[in-house]
């Protein structure tokens, strides 16, 4: 198929300098994706194949973009968050890497779509999602391009939870790779990156001390667990909140204070949403929550927080500091909602550690490989990384770090394998 490329979008091309410098900084911290990098130049796995990658534009996924396009891969890219890209690395990926890439921080909404049917126009043979709005949107709007697909990924948790959705309605029509799901992922990018990166980013716009700070919050999944111990370890009293009984019984036992969102709505000083649902701080959780108090979101999309009841309590609001907007209620009291409900790891700061990202995208690089390779094995719907793959990138990071470990021997093998009594 003959597609009509263009080298994309991006903002000013004059900051690639600048973007490159980073982008080589981050992979200082890759040790993982350089190597898959090196054989990928090699082998060629992807030659060939067309790629549309819809992730946050950041020096991390760059390292990932250069590694899938030394495998042969003729990719495209666009943001999966308005405000998470970084308009230098963007320009970089366009200018010194040859990669189209649709992506402006503080993109509209209209140009936010207008970027994924871009990339969407390339009619991708592969997809590589972060939140699944590019598998939403191809589904939904562009589905004479479905004959083109072959697989794709996922990287998130949300993302994985909207195409499990889409499978159990039989919608969903080609082979999808669980990213999220791999323990090199959210063992360590869940708990790790975004434990760190979320209190950056609200470090970074409110410059609030966190010992002795009443903080929320909203989920104990892997970012929740991250960021209550982070925030902990900052010397904050953190209270958590759940729906699920084993995960609030898990908090409980790991020492932290847990109740009902409203009963902490009364308590907390800072509030962050980390669940992937809808409405975790509701208008009734605004409505008593104490004067000052600071409400954040490091959950995929922006609806943890019920922004519209927000808007509709203040008689005003502006921005008081980068991406710290102030609510006045009526009834005196103010309420500081950070970067827009969105991502804050990635709306204030520059998202995760490259280190924790290594492993990611490690997963992201290997599962499109094996992708192609396997996909006319696997059928329609949501499959997790293969054991091996997970394993490989556990190895090649141990590896990195110069750490070895034992592995079993041949009998101890056997012993594990048999249903036999010791002796």
């Amino acid at each position: 198929m003959t597609v009509q490329k263009t080298k994309g979008d991006v903002k000013d091309l004059s900051l690639a300098g600048a973007g490159v410098d980073r982008i080589r900084w981050a992979a200082r911290e890759m040790p993982v994706v350089n190597m898959i990098t090196e054989r990928f130049q090699q082998e060629q796995p992807l030659a060939g194949i067309r790629m549309a990658a819809c992730l946050h534009v950041t020096t991390e996924t760059a390292n990932l973009a250069i590694a899938l396009k030394a495998g042969g891969a003729d990719l495209v890219v666009c943001a999966s968050n308005p405000l998470s890209t970084q308009d230098e690395t963007a320009a970089a990926l366009v200018q010194e890497y040859g990669i189209p890439t649709y992506a402006i921080k503080g993109e509209d909404n209209a140009t936010y779509y207008q970027h994924i049917n871009a990339v969407l126009d390339y009619a991708p043979m592969v997809t590589m999602d972060d939140g699944a709005d590019l598998v939403g949107i191809l589904h939904k709007e562009r589905s004479d391009l479905l004959a083109n697909v072959i697989a794709g990924t996922e990287e998130t948790t949300t993302g994985v939870v909207r195409l499990t959705a889409m499978a159990a309605d039989g919608q969903l029509k080609y082979p999808i790779i669980a990213v999220n799901e791999a323990e090199t992922k959210h063992f360590f990018d869940n708990r790790y990156g975004t434990g760190q990166s979320t209190l950056d980013g609200i470090t970074r716009a409110t410059n609030i001390l966190w010992a002795g700070r009443r903080v929320v919050v909203g989920g104990y999944g892997w970012c929740g667990r991250g960021v209550a111990s982070r925030a902990r370890g900052m010397g904050a009293h953190v209270i958590v909140t759940e729906i699920n009984p084993v995960r609030a019984l898990e908090a409980v036992m790991d020492g932290f204070q847990v109740m009902t969102g409203l009963e902490a709505a009364k308590q907390g000083e800072v509030f962050i949403t980390v669940s992937g649902g809808w409405h975790v701080i509701g208008k009734e959780h605004l409505a008593v929550m104490a004067d000052g108090a600071i409400v954040a979101n490091s959950g995929h999309f922006n609806v943890e927080i019920d922004i519209p009841a927000l808007e509709a309590m203040a008689v005003s609001h502006r921005e008081v500091r980068p991406f710290v907007e102030e609510f006045q209620i009526a009834d005196g009291r103010r309420i500081y909602l950070l970067g827009e409900g969105r991502l804050i790891n990635l709306a204030a700061a520059e998202g995760h550690p490259s280190a924790v990202m290594d492993m990611s995208f490690a997963n992201q690089a290997l599962s499109a490989e094996y992708l192609v390779k396997n996909y006319t094995s696997l059928g329609n719907g949501v499959h997790v990384v293969p054991r091996e793959i997970d394993a490989e990138v556990g190895r090649l990071k141990l590896e990195s770090m110069g750490i070895t470990i034992d592995t079993l021997t041949a009998e101890q093998t056997a012993y594990n394998e048999s249903w036999e009594e010791g002796t």
